[in-house]
C-alpha cells in the first residue's frame, strides 16, 4: 500500500457515474453496473477510513433520476434497501457513521425506514461520516433553503437584512458538514450535474475516465495524491 499524502482533504465528494456504461461494456443489464458499483463504495469507504477522511459524500440518486424507466427505479430502489440491510454492521465495525442528505421523504417508505435504523444505529461512530445524496438536487436544496429562511423572516426569527453566505449555508442539507475539499467524478464526464452547487465554489475537481465500478482504493489515493499537490488560494494571490 502506497504512503499517505501529507495533506488529506477533510471532506470528498463524489459524483459516481458510469455504473450503466460499465454493464453495456460487459453485456449485462444495466442495474448490474449498479450492483457492481456497490463494490466500489465499499472500497472507497474502507480507502476514506484508512486516510482519516472525516466526511465522504456520495451522489448515490439525484432528484433527476426519478425520470429514468420505472423498472430501473423501482431496482434501485430495492438495491438501496438490501445495501442499507447488509452493510449497517460493517459500518458499525469500521466506526463509519452514516448521514443522508436530500428530500429523503421521496423515497420509498420501505427504504426510508431503513435509512433511518442505519442512521440511528451508526449514529454513536465517530469516525469517516458517510453521507448519501438521495433524491437529491443542488437547485431544489437552494429553494428549499430559501424557503426555509423566508419562514424565519415572516415567524420574526431573523431580519432579511442579516442573510449573508454564512447563515444561508445554515439552512441547506448539508449545514452539519464542512464543504468538500475535493470532488471526484469518474466516467471522464466534465460536468456538476446539479450537485452541490453552493458548497463546490471553492471545491478542488478531479476527474478520471475510469467507470465507477471500476474505481477502487488505488484510485482513491491518487485522486488524494493530486489533491496534495494542488495551492488552494481561494481567490487571493
Amino acid at each position: 500500500m502506497a504512503a499517505a499524502p501529507k495533506t488529506i482533504p477533510r471532506h470528498i465528494a463524489i459524483i459516481m457515474d458510469g455504473n450503466g456504461r460499465w454493464a453495456a461494456n460487459h453485456g449485462l443489464p444495466r442495474i448490474k453496473g449498479h450492483e457492481k458499483g456497490a463494490d466500489a463504495v465499499r472500497a472507497c469507504v474502507e480507502a476514506c477510513g484508512e486516510l482519516k477522511v472525516e466526511y465522504l459524500t456520495l451522489y448515490a440518486f439525484s432528484a433527476e433520476n426519478w425520470q429514468r424507466p420505472k423498472t430501473e427505479v423501482f431496482a434501485l430502489m430495492r438495491l438501496l434497501e438490501k445495501f442499507l440491510k447488509e452493510k449497517t454492521a460493517e459500518l458499525l465495525e469500521k466506526n463509519v457513521r452514516l448521514q443522508a442528505i436530500g428530500r429523503l421523504t421521496d423515497l420509498p417508505l420501505n427504504c426510508q425506514r431503513q435509512l433511518h435504523e442505519s442512521i440511528e444505529r451508526t449514529a454513536g461512530n465517530d469516525g469517516l461520516t458517510l453521507v448519501l445524496a438521495l433524491s437529491y438536487g443542488a437547485r431544489l436544496e437552494i429553494i428549499d433553503a430559501i424557503q426555509s429562511l423566508l419562514r424565519e423572516i415572516e415567524a420574526g426569527h431573523i431580519d432579511k437584512a442579516m442573510i449573508n453566505p454564512d447563515l444561508f449555508s445554515k439552512h441547506l442539507y448539508t449545514r452539519y458538514y464542512p464543504d468538500p475539499d475535493l470532488l471526484i467524478r469518474t466516467s471522464g464526464e466534465l460536468r456538476l450535474s446539479n450537485f452541490l452547487l453552493w458548497q463546490l465554489s471553492y471545491t478542488e475537481i478531479y476527474v478520471t475516465p475510469k467507470l465507477w465500478p471500476e474505481f477502487g482504493k488505488e484510485d482513491l489515493r491518487a485522486a488524494v495524491a493530486d489533491f496534495a499537490q494542488r495551492q488552494r488560494r481561494y481567490g487571493v494571490v
